[in-house]
């Protein structure tokens, strides 16, 4: 009699739930109210940050399921025979006339040759469209151009590539009115006029919403006639070219109080463009930023006042500027930041390698030291996913994507994970590396750093706020449809799309929760992949492990937490982490698909993927660990690590693989670095890195057999150059040979030689000559 009333019980209930009317009466409505009472205030701003962009490869990853065969099937980015010869002739020249210690040290910018080749051959207008006069190339090659000068020098690398990112040419290309393109795109496009981008203020750095810069609709005299306009004040900082600039981008907040645009006062964040030599416009002043010596400094004006079509758009587009912002800074922090990282990381890799099996301790190549091994093999991953990365993200704005939620990720684990390869090569170099001067290619790099870890959103609140924070709402698949329907004011469809995406996230969560169990106990074996290597196929389904687990804890996260989710930023971070780690590897195993499952490459590809599991499975403990609710926590652990935590370290033999392919050439070691700038000129440090590491590998051959004599007995000398003679004299080694011992030798003093200077490190050159010492030369 019992089983029976459950049964009816249970019976009732289900049909209850299947009745879509009942369900809304009995559940989803009752539950709309309390979602409105306790979800957190979104703020206008908030709201165009999470509606700007697209979701992308990201919403995969969210689902517990992604596909991979879209995944793979993504289209490689090619470039095409006009932006492969820009970069093989136009931007090679460029990277040969410019050099960091040159416009960090001597000139404090590019020199004046360098900036007029810069703006000649269209560098400035490489987005611009050619019916300006532009380049109109893809994001790919972009990323490619900035990527080969980042490896050169940073000053040519951000003087080209912040025109071609977040700025007015972007801006206008999306938003400007016909009139406005056509003024501006094509002095742009030909470098006429030079343009910069304000939006930071001293009082609103990352929090850049909070502007306090304002503008007052208003009617003044501009060109001796009444017109409608605006009185700007604003007081900027941090803005690159701005020193420099005849056009200054500028973002404000706009008042409209006599109501001259319509009846809305308080209009909103605003774009305009501003003729540099506007009365009141104050620009010049430069900052230095830690010796990187790209133009870059404050601006600032007081009631200047403007006509109100130098809005970006016109006047239809006052109050849309955050919305710009947003939409323009997905595509352009998606190829900017992660070009330069990859960029100093390609020559890091390189060099450092080279270095490494050149300079010797202890009669061996330090890069043989397993110290020195585990550095390398931290600097060769590390760069395998950065570079898969960075062409992944860049491929997906080709294909007309804003990926808002991915530009932030590889913005901050590029710029994070190029920190940690210039830090491991830093510490390979040693003196070498600290030793400023032309001969040291490592050291404006790391000194420079920083300054790609603050912009464009400060990394520790990149992390902390925006991966997680933004890509739960963007790319969940129900929770922004949650949040729309108690934002709806029609009652009757508030009802019906809270019902529909309420019930589709349970049974989503339940799903996900399943498959985290039930892939965990199985250790993945019978999650499905498409056709795809053998060697990567484990790594696919673990993937699809990982990306049930994670969406079911952030569900659980969401429920558990609620609005308090967005409080607990340590908690939000290593959610972020997770699905930053789980993009990363989507992006290398896409690349060792794309090139040709090279076999020889495996050692890069199985490294970083396992690290980068490695770290998302301790980031998805410490949500776990932490957890507010125990027991929520202990429930947690038990689905998704059912056997334990599956990942270890990275190993030691595995290590050794890698850190073997950056001190020997090889294939490998040429994909590794493709792109980056390569002088073959042995007086460019550089030049005489690669040369003297190809000499120090025909000597070894060489050295081999002198140490045979010699441990035979055959030789004795006290001194290296005295064995070589005493070589050469016995006939243990041929005139060739001692050659080949001479070369190397030259090569190496060369390449492990350091910089040093005057007594005053040579300012008395640098100075021009005091009054009377002039007057006496001049006698």
């Amino acid at each position: 009699m019992a089983w029976t009333i459950l049964l009816v019980l249970i019976a009732a209930i289900g049909a209850l739930l299947v009745i879509p009317a009942a369900r809304r009466s009995l559940v989803s409505d009752p539950l709309l109210a309390i979602y409105r009472r306790i979800l957190p205030p979104m703020s206008q701003t908030e709201q165009e940050a999470i509606d700007a962009g697209t979701v992308w490869w990201d919403g995969e990853l969210f689902s517990g399921k992604p596909d991979w065969a879209k995944l793979i099937a993504f289209p490689q980015p090619k470039l095409t025979p006009e932006e492969l010869a820009f970069l093989d002739n136009e931007t090679e020249q460029l990277c040969a006339m410019a050099s960091d210690w040159e416009s960090s040290h001597v000139h404090y910018d590019l020199p004046p040759q360098v900036w007029q080749f810069v703006k000649d051959k269209g560098f400035l207008g490489m987005i611009i469209p050619k019916k300006y006069g532009g380049k109109e190339f893809s994001a790919y090659a972009h990323s490619q151009v900035v990527t080969k000068l980042a490896s050169r020098c940073s000053a040519a690398a951000v003087h080209v590539m912040v025109p071609n990112s977040l700025g007015p040419a972007e801006l206008l290309l999306h938003y400007g009115t016909d009139e406005q393109k056509n003024h501006y795109l094509p002095r742009l496009a030909k470098g006429i006029e030079i343009p910069a981008f304000a939006l930071t203020n001293p009082h609103a750095g990352s929090d850049a919403a909070s502007i306090p810069d304002v503008g007052i609709v208003c009617r003044g005299m501009w060109e001796g006639s009444e017109a409608i306009g605006m009185r700007v004040t604003w007081d900027k900082r941090y803005i690159t070219l701005g020193p420099i600039c005849t056009v200054l981008g500028l973002a404000f907040r706009l008042h409209d109080p006599e109501h001259l645009l319509g009846g809305k006062e308080d209009l909103g964040i605003t774009c305009a463009l501003v003729p540099a030599h506007t009365p009141g416009v104050d620009i010049g002043r430069r900052h230095l930023p830690l010796d990187a010596t790209f133009q870059n400094g404050p601006t600032s004006g007081r009631d200047v006042f403007m006509p109100i079509d130098w809005i970006i758009g016109g006047p239809k587009m006052a109050g849309h500027g955050w919305r710009m912002l947003m939409e323009s800074l997905a595509a352009g922090r998606s190829i900017s930041l992660p070009s330069t990282s990859c960029g100093y990381a390609k020559l890091a890799v390189r060099a450092t390698g080279a270095y490494a099996r050149v300079r010797r301790q202890f009669k061996t190549p330090i890069g043989k030291f397993e110290g020195v091994e585990e550095a390398l093999t931290r600097m060769g991953g590390n760069l395998y996913m950065m570079e898969a990365t960075r062409i992944l993200t860049a491929s997906a704005v080709d294909m007309g994507e804003k990926p808002s939620v991915i530009s932030a990720i590889a913005k901050y684990h590029l710029t994070e994970r190029g920190r940690s390869v210039v830090n491991d090569a830093m510490d390979i170099l040693g003196g070498k590396g600290i030793c400023l001067g032309p001969s040291n290619f490592m050291g404006r790099a790391y000194q420079q750093l920083p300054v790609a870890i603050t912009v464009e959103g400060a990394n520790i609140l990149t992390r902390s706020l925006i991966i997680f924070g933004q890509g739960a709402i963007r790319c969940h698949p129900y929770v922004l449809a949650e949040i729309n329907a108690t934002r709806e004011p029609d009652p009757a469809r508030a009802s019906r799309d809270f019902d529909a995406a309420l019930f589709g996230h349970m049974r989503f969560a339940i799903s996900n929760c399943m498959r985290a169990f039930v892939l965990g106990i199985t250790g993945s074996q019978w999650a499905h992949v498409p056709a795809v290597s053998p060697q990567t196929r484990r790594h696919f389904q673990k993937l699809t492990r990982f990306s049930a687990a994670f969406a079911f804890l952030a569900d659980v996260s969401m429920l558990v937490l609620g609005g308090g989710l967005k409080r607990r930023e340590k908690l939000s971070a290593r959610l972020g982490d997770v699905l930053s780690c789980m993009y990363l590897c989507s992006a290398a195993l896409k690349r060792y698909e794309d090139q040709g499952r090279q076999q020889s490459d495996l050692p890069l590809l199985e490294w970083s993927v396992w690290d980068a599991m490695f770290r998302a499975q301790n980031a998805i403990e410490g949500v776990i660990s932490n957890y507010p609710s125990r027991l929520v926590g202990w429930l947690l652990r038990r689905v998704i690590f059912p056997l334990g935590r599956p990942y270890v370290v990275p190993s030691d033999q595995l290590g050794h693989e890698v850190a073997r392919l950056l001190i020997a050439p090889s294939s490998t070691r040429d994909r590794l670095t493709a792109g980056m700038h390569l002088p073959k000129n042995e007086s460019e440090v550089v030049g005489c890195l690669e040369a003297a590491l190809e000499a120090t590998i025909r000597a070894e051959g060489v050295e081999l057999k002198i140490r045979a004599a010699q441990k035979d007995g055959r030789l004795e000398a006290a001194g290296a150059e005295d064995l070589v003679h005493a070589a050469l004299a016995a006939g243990t080694i041929t005139t060739e040979e001692h050659a080949i011992l001479k070369r190397a030798t030259r090569l190496r003093n060369e390449v492990i030689r350091v910089d040093d200077f005057p007594q005053d490190l040579g300012l008395s050159q640098a100075l021009p000559p005091a009054p009377k010492a002039a007057a006496r030369a001049a006698a």
